[in-house]
């Protein structure tokens, strides 16, 4: 009989240890080691293992026709999208994302679609019951496809009953962390369990040939709960993002074997479930306020896809020793670059000034095109002057101040024009690249410093709000010129001269 063996493991990143210990060495956090029974298959003493001799396979050349893995399309075209063309037969995909973002929601949209068209489709939920499912199922309109639905936990059991009949086109597991299997005696939940019942699952669809979706919990910083072995077994990660109070989500491929990873799926959620959308641009500018400082819009690229958005910026002053800098939907080391190019090569003082930005929408920008566009805006809002509303920027800034070309300036031009916007600015060497475009008024700047002068002679000082003493010394300070703000508020080298 096979003895016990006893071991702590980290909950959040998979290590082993001997003992317990406050501290995972691997990942760093603090109080994750739970006592876990290890005990399996592999546990046999090496004398009742099996002795066959490996058996010999044949070896193959580089050259020769390779077969395109027959995708399988589920119906909604932003899902195929992300997954480069369809779900591949065989291929387990792990889907993770904040709870209630609506993952369960847009799986059983997924697989009530292809089991109207006609395949067999399994939804097998461990953290509701049918009845639940039901429920969203008829507030979706989904209630007369054709899914098959069970609420089970075991892995063997739900092995054993897809194993019968038809070979299931897709299988939904939600989630991955409510499973459990026979061959090791820890607590669901726990990392032994969700590696073993992952292993099992993929087993099973490299076997018969069905596509597997699970679904992941996330953790407090939004990654994917349970050990990063999980996320290398399988063959594709997506990632379900989007913010409570927002009506889109976006699903990301983060890991693709079979696609790219760079391609997006925006939805929109809605009373009836989630809404494709089709052209996103449209969706991020809804909302905008023309005329407001502050607000330039970006031309970026999604993949394969061009998105237009807004990028707000807030400049203060500030009353703290140290000011702030708060940046949502945009890398903050991006910002801090952005800074100190306009402080060191432009004459824009902003040590002094609170600086806020945010990607309106809440998309998450990833590419250095988005440089010019915040530079245009935080610019705007120090000397409070409006960006023109049908102009749209692009281009990397370089810590010498140059502005860089970028790639894809057609596609960027296109989704511009199509959207009614009249003026661009560019970087001055992407001008070959955009000839073809008829109806735009292409600006071509070569460095940062013509941007910020061009911005900053539209700049009107911001009305002050004043009492008392400093009422009575505001014709006096008139006399004697511009006051402090407005020095702070307007580059000394950009600022108009008055005659």
């Amino acid at each position: 009989m096979a003895k016990s063996t006893l071991s702590f493991v980290c909950q959040n990143c998979g290590a082993a240890y001997s003992r317990w210990q406050g501290k995972c060495e691997a990942c760093g956090e603090w109080n994750t080691l739970a006592e876990e029974d290890t005990t399996g298959a592999t546990s046999a003493p090496v004398s009742l293992r099996s002795k066959r001799k490996g058996r010999t396979f044949q070896l193959e050349s580089l050259t020769g026709k390779s077969i395109d893995a027959p995708r399988l399309s589920s119906g909604m075209t932003e899902l195929d999208r992300v997954t480069g063309g369809g779900f591949v037969r065989g291929s387990i995909l792990l889907v993770g994302g904040d709870p209630g973002i609506g993952k369960s929601t847009l799986l059983t949209q997924a697989t009530a679609m292809m089991a109207r068209a006609g395949h067999r489709a399994v939804y097998i939920s461990g953290e509701e019951a049918v009845a639940q499912v039901r429920l969203r199922a008829e507030r979706l309109g989904l209630a007369d496809a054709p899914v098959q639905l069970a609420a089970e936990t075991s892995v063997e059991d739900i092995i054993s009953t897809l194993s019968e009949g038809a070979v299931p086109r897709l299988i939904v597991i939600d989630s991955i962390q409510t499973m459990w299997t026979d061959t090791v005696e820890s607590a669901p939940g726990t990392v032994t369990q969700v590696r073993a019942s992952a292993q099992k699952l993929i087993r099973f669809a490299k076997k018969s040939g069905a596509a597997i979706i699970l679904v992941g919990h996330v953790t407090k910083d939004g990654q994917i709960a349970g050990p990063r072995v999980v996320e290398h077994m399988v063959d594709a990660v997506l990632s379900f993002e989007g913010e409570g109070s927002q009506q889109f989500r976006i699903l990301r491929a983060v890991k693709n074997r079979f696609g790219p990873t760079d391609e997006i799926g925006v939805f929109e959620m809605t009373g009836l479930g989630l809404r494709e959308v089709t052209n996103p641009s449209e969706l991020f500018l809804s909302e905008r306020d023309l005329g407001s400082p502050g607000t330039a819009v970006f031309a970026g690229i999604e993949g394969t896809r061009p998105v237009l958005v807004e990028m707000q910026a807030l400049v203060a002053p500030t009353s703290l020793g140290t000011p702030r800098r708060a940046v949502v939907g945009w890398d903050p080391s991006r910002l801090s670059m952005v800074l100190a190019v306009l402080e060191a090569h432009c004459g824009v003082k902003l040590s002094g000034h609170d600086v806020y930005l945010n990607v309106a929408g809440g998309l998450r920008i990833h590419e250095p095109a988005a440089d010019l566009a915040a530079a245009a805006a935080l610019v705007s809002s120090l000397v409070n002057a409006p960006l023109p509303p049908d102009a749209v920027y692009f281009g990397e800034i370089s810590l010498s101040g140059a502005v860089r070309p970028v790639a894809q300036t057609s596609a960027r031009l296109k989704e511009a024009a199509k959207l009614g916007f009249l003026r661009v600015v560019l970087p001055e060497r992407a001008r070959g690249e955009a000839g073809g475009d008829a109806g735009l008024n292409l600006n071509t700047v070569g460095g940062l410093t013509s941007l910020v002068a061009d911005i900053a002679a539209r700049g009107t000082p911001r009305a002050r709000h004043t009492s008392g003493r400093d009422d009575a010394e505001a014709p006096e300070q008139g006399r004697r010129g511009p006051s402090h703000a407005e020095k702070n508020a307007t580059p000394a080298r950009f600022r108009r001269q008055d005659g």
